[in-house]
């Protein structure tokens, strides 16, 4: 590897790691806002929200990392080209192919990290991340037994105790159910525990009164019990069902046995067939994307108005083979022997870029375009 191609390299990977860095961070944001509502809401602490963050890490760097490369990829040649390196370095000779090479490696590199995150990282983080889900909506203690607070459980229940005492008794505890609009429920008590039996989960309320409000007839009517046992399972154990996603599956057992996956996570092998490609197709999307940006601001001739128009071009190249691949994954799920497909959007933006780097040294004059002349 040349100087040049050393140089230009690192300034890829100098600029790759600042726009993923802000990419992330600003996703991360938006993720974590809902993560710390939903969590410290139902009575977590920071170290399952710190716990949860860094799980979902891995599918937010998989989102950004093409757009990075990308971004990187636009920044640096337009820098290049503004300070005209890129034309010492063609006036010496070299011709555009010579000159994507650093794009190239850069471009091997960052498909490189996608197959890490896609093969390994991605299906062990959304499978770690399933399980803890799980366990923190079986666990009712850590759901309920927040004392001082007034939780939510589930939709149209409030439950608040103001005292937990160290043998696990709930003091003055406050229950309210409004899942049925025509009735609604409120539950006090003195006392209170949480009674597990044949993985279902009680509330027992001791010396406690119950308050039924009839929204239809707008009457009321009053309880007083020594002991109620109130089911919360439904608010404690986890709506959804427990199989795995295929992506959770590791990409070995996926081309092993794809029908056994397919049973056992109960979906189509045609819906097994497109993750296990979508993954290899990503990181060629990794690689296709800064070769697409390079190779399209070479295009056209210097104005003073800058490369804003292969920079839209590039950017219009992109969205358009994101939306190549959406519009191929329905079919692909219908039809599994279809899986080839998936790898057309990556291969189309190889054939662009040779297309672009081939009439690069013919360029295309831009309408409007102000010439400088020599």
């Amino acid at each position: 590897m040349s100087r040049y191609d050393r140089y230009v390299l690192s300034q890829y990977l100098l600029l790759f790691g600042f726009f993923a860095l802000i990419l992330v961070s600003v996703m991360w944001v938006n993720r974590a806002v809902v993560l710390f509502d939903r969590l410290i809401a139902d009575g977590q602490s920071a170290m399952v929200f710190l716990e949860f963050s860094a799980l979902v890490l891995p599918n937010l760097v998989r989102m950004i990392l093409p757009m990075a490369a990308f971004a990187a990829a636009v920044f640096v040649t337009n820098r290049l080209i503004r300070e005209s390196e890129l034309t010492v370095m063609q006036a010496t000779g070299s011709s555009p192919a010579r000159l994507a090479r650093p794009t190239l490696a850069f471009g091997l590199i960052a498909a490189a990290m996608m197959s890490v995150l896609t093969h390994l990282l991605l299906p062990a983080s959304k499978g770690q991340l399933a399980a803890r889900e799980t366990e923190i909506a079986r666990n009712a203690t850590a759901r309920l037994l927040t004392e001082g607070h007034f939780l939510h459980p589930g939709h149209g229940v409030t439950f608040y105790v103001r005292k937990i005492d160290p043998d696990g008794t709930l003091n003055d505890v406050f229950l309210s159910d409004r899942r049925d609009p025509a009735r609604e429920v409120v539950y006090t008590g003195s006392r209170a525990y949480l009674v597990r039996d044949d993985g279902r989960a009680n509330l027992i309320i001791v010396d406690g009164m119950a308050q039924r409000l009839d929204t239809r007839h707008r009457t009321l009517s009053t309880t007083v019990f020594s002991d109620f046992s109130y089911d919360i399972t439904p608010l404690v154990t986890k709506q959804e069902g427990e199989k795995r996603s295929p992506n959770m599956v590791s990409t070995a057992e996926l081309i092993r046995n794809p029908h056994t996956v397919a049973t056992e996570t109960g979906t189509t092998i045609g819906k097994v067939t497109e993750v296990l490609h979508q993954r290899f197709a990503r990181a060629l999307i990794s690689l296709v994307a800064p070769l697409v940006g390079f190779s399209t601001l070479l295009l056209g001739v210097y104005s003073r108005f800058g490369l804003w128009r292969q920079v839209l071009l590039a950017f219009g190249v992109l969205v358009g083979l994101e939306l190549l691949r959406g519009a191929l994954a329905e079919p692909i799920r219908d039809h599994p022997d279809l899986w080839p497909l998936t790898y057309l959007p990556g291969v189309s933006g190889l054939i662009l870029s040779g297309l672009f780097l081939r009439f690069a040294g013919r360029p295309i004059r831009w309408p409007l375009a102000r010439q400088v002349p020599a």
